[in-house]
């Protein structure tokens, strides 16, 4: 699903989306949308031509298929020249507003949009990168006071650094949310909720450290606020959602994903089939080594063993001493290689399948 204004596709008239009468045929009443069974890749790039003016052709896809594509469109070779058409009265300057929205939109988008939008993109993943190298350096005990006490040295240097990521993180995502073209499928993104995911703890520890001077020392002991202790803890748990935000600047790994989703019944079954599994075998362990085996006192715990077993891990936290429960260990390993081996198949075929589709 794509979204785009009337504004940028009535710039260029001598194409296919840019007349009127052309592209009516392809609306779907269904759909409530224009629907176009065409090469998903090449067709990213004929929309950032529309709303940019500039030539972006796909990477690994042969040039050919993607002059074929610009064929269909009525893209010529020879770039289209823009010209402005008025859309049922309204006014130049709100045209003028949300073509620049548009703009910045894909600047902000698409880091082949131009040299600027790459240099963004480049210091976004820097960034990350500094951002992430923070926050493991911060639980070594060796570092930890460089972060959290203000009496260290090294702390305002990189309370600095740290404010200056996180203004760029924030000025990225304000500027996301103002230009998005529509408020309802910006909160629909998965990566924009991460995105505010990651910059919020920042934010909330800043106000819960204007209350406290100190939370606890290094083995955990709570010196002041508990409330204001689990605040923090809760926040750095958060701050893991930063690594995600590689993800948006990895067409293969925006790829794995798309594939993962769309194998979700599947592995919806998987999971079904490995409970039952767990739950049936798990229930029998144990009353075949409950009286026999003290570390087999509960189904929970016989559960735990079945996870482990069949899943070729093996902690050897426990394990059965009785003969029965030594036979029946054998015949859980066996069958549970097999039962989760029928449902892989299926899920590692379509994901191959949606994995190659995409990336053509």
């Amino acid at each position: 699903m794509y979204i785009t204004s009337y504004t940028c596709l009535n710039m260029f008239p001598n194409t296919l989306l840019g007349n009127e009468e052309r592209r009516k045929q392809y609306y779907s009443e269904k759909l409530g949308a224009y629907f176009f069974n065409r090469h998903k890749p090449c067709f990213d790039s004929i929309l950032h031509y529309y709303q940019t003016g500039k030539e972006a052709p796909p990477l690994n896809v042969d040039p050919d298929v993607y002059a074929k594509e610009k064929e269909f469109f009525g893209i010529k070779k020879k770039r289209e020249v823009a010209v402005f058409i008025p859309e049922g009265g309204g006014s130049d300057g709100i045209d003028c507003v949300n073509s620049c929205r548009m703009k910045v939109h894909n600047f902000l988008q698409d880091p082949r949009s131009s040299s600027l939008a790459a240099v963004w993109h480049g210091f976004d993943i820097i960034f990350i990168c500094i951002s992430i190298a923070f926050m493991v350096l911060e639980s070594e005990k060796a570092y930890e006071d460089h972060f959290t006490k203000k009496t260290s040295s090294y702390y305002q240097p990189l309370f600095v650094v740290n404010c200056i990521i996180m203004g760029f993180f924030t000025t990225d995502f304000m500027v996301r949310l103002v230009t998005w073209p529509s408020l309802l499928d910006f909160w629909k993104n998965l990566f924009n909720v991460l995105d505010i995911l990651s910059i919020l703890p920042f934010y909330v520890n800043l106000m819960v450290d204007d209350n406290t001077e100190s939370i606890s020392d290094i083995d955990g002991e709570i010196l002041d606020n508990k409330q204001h202790y689990v605040v923090l803890r809760v926040c750095r748990i958060f701050r893991i959602v930063r690594i995600f935000k590689f993800v948006r600047h990895s067409r293969d790994l925006l790829i794995i994903m798309k594939a993962v989703s769309n194998a979700k019944r599947e592995l919806i079954l998987l999971m079904c089939l490995l409970f039952i599994f767990v739950i049936t075998f798990g229930s029998i362990m144990y009353y075949i080594e409950a009286t026999a085996n003290k570390d087999f006192d509960s189904i929970m715990k016989s559960c735990w063993w079945v996870i482990v077993t069949i899943t070729t891990v093996g902690y050897g936290d426990m394990y059965p001493v009785s003969v029965g429960g030594k036979l029946f260990g054998g015949f859980v390993l066996t069958l549970g290689i097999v039962f989760l081996a029928l449902p892989m198949t299926i899920i590692v075929s379509k994901f191959s399948f949606v994995y190659e589709r995409e990336k053509m």
